[in-house]
């Protein structure tokens, strides 16, 4: 049998387990450990980048939800065309009136007993939140009424003044008003007289939004409170871009 070399048959030194755990890559120590305050910014950095990318992403998403929904609602086509009417101080008045100007719109009655003092109430605060910030424009709170035989100018001037200063009431004949109640697809029926010949009218509770060029943007149902509203009107006016020149 062949002998090996006598240096191929130098003993090697076994190290334990605990100085291998030791031992570098390549027998040598190991790296030292970043210090606790270094690894603290490391952690905060990437979770700084992953907070900061998040919410980018879900402000982007928001937002295209928000021009979806607008792009929906016009397509809706409400309140297309112009309408004549009367204001509470007698004044002929014509959608062209409102031009470059933000508008809150309801239709009601002026002997509702309850819910449209609660819109119009709630319309009115809508507005005052908005008049608090200088740098929005002034909102114009509108009135129409769905009852032209017992709202008149004088009975339509006499209801505006119990809500905000800038209410404008209009009224107008029958067909003027179910023209512009059409246009909004506001449906409003008149229910039995009683023995005094009063009577309650059944109608659509919506608050309508609409933008500086005339154009229908968004509605409030009775579940929107006027600090919602307001948020949803500021958003808007920051958000603008007319469709019309």
């Amino acid at each position: 049998m062949a002998l090996l070399p006598a240096r191929c048959l130098r003993r090697v030194p076994v190290l334990p387990p605990a100085s291998r755990a030791l031992s570098g890559p390549r027998g040598g120590l190991p790296p030292p450990a970043l210090p606790l305050s270094r690894r603290v910014a490391v952690v905060a950095v990437v979770g700084g980048f992953a907070g900061g990318t998040w919410l980018y992403f879900r402000s982007r998403k928001e937002r295209e939800l928000r021009e979806r929904r607008q792009r929906e609602l016009r397509a809706l086509a409400l309140g297309q065309g112009d309408f004549q009417l009367v204001d509470h101080l007698g004044l002929p008045r014509s959608k062209a009136d409102f031009r470059g100007q933000w508008v809150l719109l309801y239709f009601g009655f002026t002997h509702c007993p309850d819910v449209c003092p609660e819109e119009l109430e709630k319309l009115s605060r809508a507005v005052e939140l908005l008049d608090g910030d200088s740098a929005l424009p002034k909102v114009q709170p509108l009135f129409i009424t769905v009852d032209p035989e017992r709202d008149d100018v004088e009975a339509v001037a006499r209801y505006v003044r119990d809500f905000h200063p800038r209410l404008l009431g209009l009224t107008g004949n029958a067909e003027k008003v179910r023209e512009v109640s059409r246009a909004y697809r506001v449906y409003a029926s008149a229910g039995p007289k009683d023995e005094d010949g009063d009577y309650i009218v059944d109608h659509t509770v919506i608050i309508y939004l609409l933008g500086p060029d005339g154009l229908f943007l968004d509605y409030y149902n009775r579940s929107k409170t006027a600090a919602k509203i307001a948020e949803s009107v500021r958003r808007h006016i920051e958000t603008y871009r007319p469709l019309l020149d």
